[in-house]
């Protein structure tokens, strides 16, 4: 490998952790927006819950996902391998449900238990050079999350539909 594929797989680390950091610590769409390319796809599986491009994606992050992230939502990286065209990161996610999580369990009101799953991220790059310089976005970021795990930790049915889940005893 070379040194400059070396330096192009750091940068790409630092635009996931910028996006991470921006979504789920600091909660500031518009650094989530900053490392996005204009026709990203951003889903999350499986209940495949997409948003794509600028508008789509900015209305996805401000009504779905930031306003109801957990309150003591913390992560923790696993693992992570790159290569020059794409990222993948396994991390754990703890917090308590405290609140709907329309992309991740819509339709569940909270259970207030606590909660721990694994998430496995692929994160696709687009890399444009002029002159010297190499920018680099996000073109798509697919987030598989164990759903079964969840559901079960926070003792939800999931429904035949796969979109909806209630509460059992």
């Amino acid at each position: 490998m070379t040194v400059a594929m070396q330096q192009l797989i750091l940068t790409m680390q630092g635009i996931a952790d910028a996006l991470h950091e921006a979504v789920y610590s600091t909660r500031d769409v518009e650094a989530a927006l900053a490392v996005f390319a204009d026709d990203a796809t951003l889903e999350t599986l499986p209940l495949s819950a997409a948003a794509r491009s600028g508008d789509e994606l900015r209305r996805h992050l401000t009504e779905d996902v930031l306003p109801h992230l957990p309150a003591d939502l913390t992560s923790r990286r696993v693992s992570r391998t790159a290569d020059i065209r794409r990222l993948a990161d396994e991390r754990v996610f703890t917090f308590t449900h405290d609140r709907e999580l329309p992309w991740l369990l819509p339709g569940a009101a909270p259970t207030h238990r606590p909660a721990e799953v694994r998430a496995i991220s692929l994160v696709g790059f687009r890399h444009r050079t002029r002159g010297a310089v190499t920018a680099s976005l996000i073109t798509s970021h697919r987030t598989l999350w164990d759903h079964s795990s969840l559901l079960a930790q926070l003792r939800l049915d999931h429904a035949a539909s796969g979109t909806s889940s209630s509460a059992v005893a």
